[in-house]
């Protein structure tokens, strides 16, 4: 019994002293209405720099190339510890193969078995890979990578070069499996 009338003297004297630090006098200082300084603006070029998503069409490719042949020793070197030799998986995901398993019990989903659009690929590559450094491949370096996946999927030759010309251009075997909401009523 005592112990409960100290909880409740406590809990009053608590709340008695909430409420007298709340209160407010003509003498208080206003509330600050600009929020809490946490940051700044960006400027517009800041804002251009990590605006680097690349849509379908391909519109902000940067400048560069490659091919597959060019895109094998960058694989080796940035992508093949955690994707295996030819991009095979293991320990992260499979990146070729699987062609046509996705209407089956044992779907394989792969870059060339469903994305959509290469350019997904080259935007993927270029802002999250390696996953140790993102953004540190030039964009040779990605056109180029992104040209050997597309070579070892069955999806361009060996000696197709990758640009901001011809990467939009490439149709990936799974194109058509995703439904477009904006036509659909």
């Amino acid at each position: 019994m005592f112990s409960s009338r100290m909880a409740v003297g406590a809990a009053s004297l608590l709340l008695a002293v909430m409420t007298a630090s709340c209160a407010t006098t003509d003498a208080d200082p206003p509330m600050a209405t600009t929020g809490p300084n946490l940051g700044r603006t960006p400027t517009a070029q800041e804002i251009a720099a990590w605006d680097i998503s690349i849509p379908p069409s391909g519109e902000g490719l940067p400048p560069g190339r490659g091919t597959a042949k060019q895109g094998a020793a960058v694989y080796t070197a940035q992508c093949q510890a955690c994707h295996g030799a030819k991009g095979e998986g293991k320990p992260a995901d499979r990146l070729v193969g699987g062609v046509g398993t996705l209407g089956t019990d044992k779907q394989v989903m792969t870059v060339g078995s469903f994305w959509p659009y290469a350019t997904t690929l080259f935007d993927y590559t270029r802002r999250a890979m390696p996953t140790t450094k993102p953004l540190s491949l030039t964009s040779d370096e990605v056109y180029a990578v992104t040209a050997y996946l597309l070579f070892l999927n069955g999806i361009i030759a060996e000696d197709a070069e990758m640009n901001p010309t011809t990467l939009p251009h490439v149709r990936m075997p799974n194109r058509d499996g995703f439904i477009d909401r904006s036509r659909v009523r």
